[in-house]
């Protein structure tokens, strides 16, 4: 069975005048069908307004379908008996971890939600301990959040989601407020979560190298989903992307002016690592054909 399941999922923000009064609809989000496997770490990318935080919040039943529908592990994301149980299986993490973050101490902190979901005292403190060290967090557990950076007290978010047990989390631009190495944390903490404890993670960004470990990748634009595949098959469509005013990682750009430029070089290059193979590769390639040719004369 699909962890996440929508279906011709439409959603419309109502619009009101100064009084008060409605005075129209915006469509957010128009007719997505999407199928989420257990296990599968999946990637959403969109410009601002493309519509992909509305999904995300969709998943987490803090919005309800305007049309179409939402399950969660089976369950209908619109009845309101569903509720907790859908927000227990799909945990959410935002864009800004001071607006999740809640304890004195990081420990207190995680612990909070495990607490409100009335799990024995014993077993808190084990969930604590066991998704701190999932996050790379346990170090830090008595520590104030405050004396925190970004990257560290997003992965205590994280972590307090975690210690839910969740089986997938959506991460809603979840680096957007970090610097660099802050986000290369946040990001290998999510990876860890996939492939070690099998966590689903929808990842919802517009960082463009974030992506390029998902197992898919999902383009909106306007409220539909535009482009869909594995990172190597939408990072192949540059020019597409870039009508859609998005960016492609710069290894793949690089790698794209040179195939330009002449150079027989695969589509879809992701990283630094693949770009030098292929190049140590042509030239290995030129030199036997130059020494062939010398071996001629």
């Amino acid at each position: 069975m699909n962890i996440i399941e929508t279906s011709h999922l439409s959603y419309d923000y109502i619009r009101h005048d100064e009084e008060g009064n409605v005075e129209g609809t915006t469509r957010a989000v128009s007719d997505v069908t999407l199928s989420v496997k257990p296990g599968q770490f999946i990637a959403i990318l969109g410009h601002n307004g493309s519509g992909k935080s509305t999904l995300a919040k969709h998943i987490n039943a803090l919005l309800l379908p305007s049309e179409g529908t939402v399950f969660v592990d089976g369950m209908d994301t619109r009845e309101e008996g569903h509720l907790w149980d859908v927000r227990q299986t799909a945990g959410m993490v935002f864009q800004n971890p001071d607006n999740q973050i809640i304890g004195q101490v990081v420990e207190e902190d995680v612990g909070f939600g495990p607490e409100n979901m009335g799990v024995p005292t014993k077993e808190i403190w084990e969930r604590v301990e066991e998704s701190l060290k999932a996050v790379g967090m346990y170090a830090y557990r008595k520590y104030s959040p405050n004396k925190l950076s970004g990257g560290q007290k997003q992965r205590v978010s994280i972590a307090g989601v975690l210690a839910m047990h969740p089986k997938c989390i959506v991460l809603d631009e979840p680096t957007a407020m970090l610097d660099p190495n802050g986000r290369k944390e946040v990001i290998r903490a999510a990876r860890a979560l996939n492939e070690v404890e099998g966590v689903t993670i929808l990842l919802i960004t517009h960082y463009m190298e974030e992506v390029i470990h998902a197992d898919t990748v999902l383009v909106m634009d306007e409220g539909r989903v535009v482009m869909q595949g594995t990172p190597r098959e939408v990072f192949s469509r540059v020019e597409q992307l870039r009508q859609l005013r998005l960016d492609v990682p710069q290894v793949t750009l690089l790698a794209y002016e040179l195939q330009k430029s002449g150079l027989p070089l695969p589509d879809g290059i992701l990283t630094a690592d693949e770009l030098t193979a292929e190049l140590t590769a042509l030239r290995e390639k030129q030199e036997r054909k130059a020494k062939k040719e010398k071996a001629c004369h």
